[in-house]
């Protein structure tokens, strides 16, 4: 186990170098100048003096080396578009909204989704089976830049149920999450659905059942336990989804989150926001991914995190 690990931890750090370096070369090949039109105003000695002080000056393989000197200690530079506020401060202040909205997009995806598949395998070819496999349809045919302005509007505006927008207080969180959480609630709905089909036909189940085990005990102790494997593969990634995915919700019901700052640092070419969010973003992929791997085993007792499995 501790091999595993170790080896893991290796992995994640060679693969968030990769992304570090890559980034960071997309970044230098990015077309215009980091200082916008503020750069062609200046005289040559004020930009000379500008550049020297970010360090753009130096060759660029000076840069990359200084700049992975600082990503491993922590500092992702300054923003060239909020030239007083480091990159960590920014992430520092805006990423909790981010975070918790995707914590509580991710709890109500996880909740309905699985009560959903479990229903509808339960129920397979009936009607509780098609219902829920409809609104599985409907949450994948529907994007949340639809959904977020109709929930804004017919839930808080018109029925004045939730309030429609700003970051306020609990109940202003569900109306963001739902409409964050519905793709989500879909994909989850259909893979337990398919897996629980899958368990049920299974022959320990016909085992258990001939055995005199009540369905519900089935249910809980073999079916349910076994077919949630897929599904704790991807809770890792959609995780991560959904608090990297909320742009347009957070621009719909005025999220304080990382999202503007992510879209506004690429229109600007504001190199160090661009790298440190994306670094931000991928440290949390990685770690996450980590996490799940774990689970995983963890789920599943006759699943080894062995030499032979980690290969």
């Amino acid at each position: 186990m501790l091999r595993y690990l170790l080896r893991r931890l290796i992995y994640m750090a060679i693969t968030l170098w990769l992304i570090v370096t890559f980034t960071f070369v997309l970044m230098k090949n990015l077309p215009g100048d980091p200082f916008g039109e503020d750069s062609q105003k200046m005289t040559a000695e004020q930009r000379q003096i500008l550049y020297a002080q970010y360090g753009l000056d130096k060759p660029v393989w000076e840069q990359y080396l200084k700049y992975m000197n600082n990503v491993i200690h922590g500092d992702l530079g300054v923003s060239y578009s909020f030239p007083t506020r480091k990159v960590t401060d920014i992430i520092q202040q805006a990423f909790p909204a981010s975070l918790e909205l995707g914590l509580w997009a991710l709890g109500i995806a996880i909740v309905v989704g699985l009560f959903l598949g479990i229903i509808a395998s339960l129920n397979h070819n009936k009607g509780l089976d098609i219902g829920a496999m409809f609104t599985a349809i409907i949450g994948i045919s529907i994007p949340s830049f639809v959904l977020g302005p109709l929930l804004s509007y017919f839930v808080g505006v018109k029925l004045g149920w939730l309030p429609p927008g700003m970051w306020t207080g609990p109940s202003s969180r569900i109306l963001p999450a739902l409409a964050l959480s519905f793709g989500t609630i879909a994909i989850l709905a259909r893979l337990m659905r398919t897996s629980m089909l899958d368990v049920l036909n299974q022959d320990y189940i016909k085992t258990a059942k001939a055995k005199g085990l009540s369905s519900s005990a089935i249910v809980v102790r073999h079916t349910i336990r076994n077919a949630i494997l897929p599904v704790v593969t991807v809770l890792g990634p959609v995780f991560v989804n959904l608090i990297t995915g909320t742009l347009v919700i957070e621009q719909i019901f005025v999220v304080p989150g990382l999202g503007k700052h992510f879209v506004q640092s690429i229109y600007s070419n504001d190199y160090t926001m661009i790298t440190g969010l994306t670094i931000f973003y991928s440290f949390i992929l990685v770690v996450v991914l980590f996490i799940t791997d774990v689970l995983y085993g963890l789920v599943d007792p006759r699943i080894r995190l062995t030499k032979g499995a980690s290969k």
